[in-house]
């Protein structure tokens, strides 16, 4: 990263590329040890040195998305390792990164004598060790308690304000401790007057004329009150809103999670030609698409842009091309393009002899069905080799956009741009891995569902699903996604956690997708959930998850993920509860149980039930897996999810 505060960038630290589009993407505050930073526009970008990602797919929904003038997946930009010395702020190895700026701009000098507060504006810190980027800092020069001849490093002030439209700004230090316009020359202090460091301890005061506030009224119920109306600011894009913003100001404390929340969108690469020189082009359509003779395609395997096409004639290529580009014009795209159905259709298909074995990014191998789940699984997959493409499309803040996954329009009513103009390219990340892919028997899942007792709990699951919505203003009527997509989404949680005890893959580093449609719905039925890993690094690469996709592996973690569902550590509370006032949108699951980090759900940790795959405490009769598939019919009448029943009671009635 390098901050242009200066009339020269300078480094001030390093982020992983993932980190990019997870934790501190644009308009994100990436809190360093000794600065805190926001990642800037893409208007500030110099991508140079950034590498092209070619995935068409992805690049379609993102233009479905953003606009057709978008025409390039842009990794970061990465230094070039034949680029002079990093640390020199001269040479062109300081204008390789992605920009910065200091935000919050309010400092506060730590020296207990001190506790200066005040803007980077007003000229009282200076920047030093621009030369060291793990050490560079602000400094207050004109410290009192200055100790050693050593200037104190200034930290940034830990509040911040915020909107759910997206906005966010330097708290109103001013305005908050003088509650007016004022005409006062102020010189602030910010005191923590207990050890505790809750904001009732904190008091800023002005020394000029002697007001003070404690920063407890600047939280809660009342703050509105003591807090000026949102200016609408993005800093990442260096301007306000044009139109005056409605939505009311919250305090946030820096380094919250909820201050940015990425919007991304992601796909798999799977062989789409029937070919092995079809698929190459496929690969590299992002350089080939704009070949204009089979002169250029020579070319371009002259220097090395090609190196898995070298062995293709040149005729044969462009004639590859000039097929891909003429069936490109019979289709035109208008809308975004389902990024599950391809992925779907190569994995679930009945004959894999048809898929190439040489594809660089997609391998599988079918392996038989652990013995036990024949009547409930149809099949299993190893997939050896896999690539996943997430493209970053904006963000929001306050309110995570999973809230809003099923909800575009009112997705794009809080996403906040990634530039003043319309983006010509959007930042993006490919991680190569492996994985597991199960598919359920869809004759057992339509038996199981069509039960009479599975049919009363999905109507109060949408029930459920209504309030929940109509406590975020949204239509209750659209986007529920059923009782099939919370029997495949508790079963990928259960498979996750057990995958991470098992093999020691941490948490953060698995991913699911899950493959869930109707009968009816337009290219359905789906019902499969693919595993997989999701870290950039050796841990996605040594065949651990792959193993356990073996049959002898598989039925005994499969039986373990299952069983340890039966009981959880936070029951009877988590077997009995169930969402009832919009609060929640799961039943029997929590962190002891089923929850993963948001990272690896792509739903947020929501249509998740235990009780839906095994036998629980609270409820025996909507276990998938409790019955022979042949029947599944209600063993014991309906219970109502009624209101709590005494535990003596419960134990009597057992």
């Amino acid at each position: 990263m390098s901050s242009s505060s200066k009339r020269y960038r300078v480094k001030v630290g390093e982020v992983r590329p993932s980190q990019l589009l997870f934790s501190y993407g644009i308009g994100a505050v990436v809190d360093l040890p000794n600065i805190s930073t926001m990642i800037m526009g893409l208007d500030d970008w110099d991508v140079t040195h950034a590498p092209v990602i070619g995935e068409e797919r992805l690049l379609q929904a993102v233009q479905a998305e953003l606009g057709s003038q978008v025409s390039r997946l842009l990794m970061p930009p990465a230094l070039d390792s034949n680029l002079g010395s990093a640390g020199n702020p001269f040479d062109e190895s300081a204008r390789v990164g992605v920009p910065v700026a200091p935000f919050p701009r309010w400092m506060l000098c730590p020296q207990y004598e001190c506790r200066l507060l005040a803007p980077l504006e007003a000229g009282l810190f200076k920047l030093t060790d621009e030369n060291r980027p793990d050490r560079v800092r602000y400094a207050h020069l004109n410290c009192p308690g200055r100790k050693n001849g050593r200037a104190p490093t200034v930290l940034p002030a830990r509040f911040m304000v915020g909107c759910k439209a997206g906005h966010l700004d330097d708290f109103a230090w001013v305005y908050f401790v003088h509650q007016e316009q004022t005409t006062c020359k102020y010189r602030l202090r910010l005191r923590e007057l207990g050890v505790s460091g809750e904001a009732a301890d904190v008091q800023v005061k002005c020394e000029e004329c002697g007001k003070s506030r404690r920063m407890a009224e600047a939280f809660g119920e009342d703050a509105p009150r003591f807090l000026p109306p949102c200016r609408g600011r993005r800093p990442h894009l260096r301007d306000y809103a044009e139109e005056p913003c409605t939505e009311p100001s919250r305090t946030l404390l820096l380094g919250a999670s909820n201050s940015w929340f990425g919007t991304t969108l992601s796909t798999l690469s799977v062989p789409q030609a029937p070919d092995r020189l079809g698929q190459l082009v496929d690969s590299y359509w992002h350089i080939l698409e704009k070949t204009e003779a089979a002169q250029n395609v020579a070319l371009l395997q002259q220097v090395g842009l090609l190196p898995h096409l070298a062995t293709f004639p040149v005729d044969d290529i462009w004639k590859a091309i000039e097929r891909k580009r003429n069936a490109g014009q019979e289709v035109e795209v208008v809308t975004a393009p389902d990024l599950k159905v391809p992925e779907w259709q190569i994995l679930s298909q009945a004959d894999l002899a048809g898929l190439p074995s040489n594809f660089p990014d997609f391998n599988v191998t079918n392996v038989p069905v652990p013995a036990g789940y024949t009547g409930f699984l149809s099949r299993v997959l190893q997939v050896n080799r896999l690539r996943e493409v997430r493209a970053l499309t904006g963000f929001t803040r306050i309110e995570s956009p999973a809230d809003y996954s099923d909800e575009p329009e009112a997705l794009a009513n809080f996403r906040v741009p990634l530039s003043r103009s319309q983006p010509r390219w959007v930042p993006a990340g490919e991680i190569r891995g492996e994985g597991l892919f199960l598919q359920f028997d869809e004759a057992a899942l339509n038996e199981w569902l069509s039960a009479k007792g599975r049919r009363e709990y999905d109507g109060q699951f949408r029930e459920a699903y209504r309030k929940w919505r109509l406590a975020r203003n949204l239509d209750p009527e659209r986007g529920y996604l059923g009782l099939r997509y919370v029997l495949l989404h508790s079963f990928s949680h259960a498979v996750m956690r057990e995958l991470v005890l098992e093999c020691g893959y941490t948490a953060a580093s698995i991913r699911e997708r899950i493959y869930s449609r109707q009968p009816t719905d337009e290219n359905g039925p789906m019902a499969g959930i693919l595993i997989y890993t999701a870290a950039p690094d050796s841990e996605g690469t040594l065949g651990g998850l792959v193993e356990m996709g073996r049959t002898d592996q598989l039925k005994p973690l499969l039986d373990t993920a299952l069983d340890n569902l039966r009981l959880c550590a936070s029951d009877p509370l988590c077997a009995e509860h169930f969402s009832r006032n919009g609060q929640t949108l799961h039943a029997a699951t929590c962190h002891a149980c089923l929850f993963a980090p948001e990272t690896a759900c792509e739903k947020g940790n929501k249509y998740l039930d235990r009780s839906v795959l095994v036998p629980t405490i609270e409820k025996e009769h909507l276990a998938f897996f409790a019955l022979s598939p042949s029947n599944y019919s209600d063993p014991t009448p309906d219970p109502s999810p009624g209101p709590p029943v005494d535990g003596e009671k419960k134990k009597k009635e057992r």
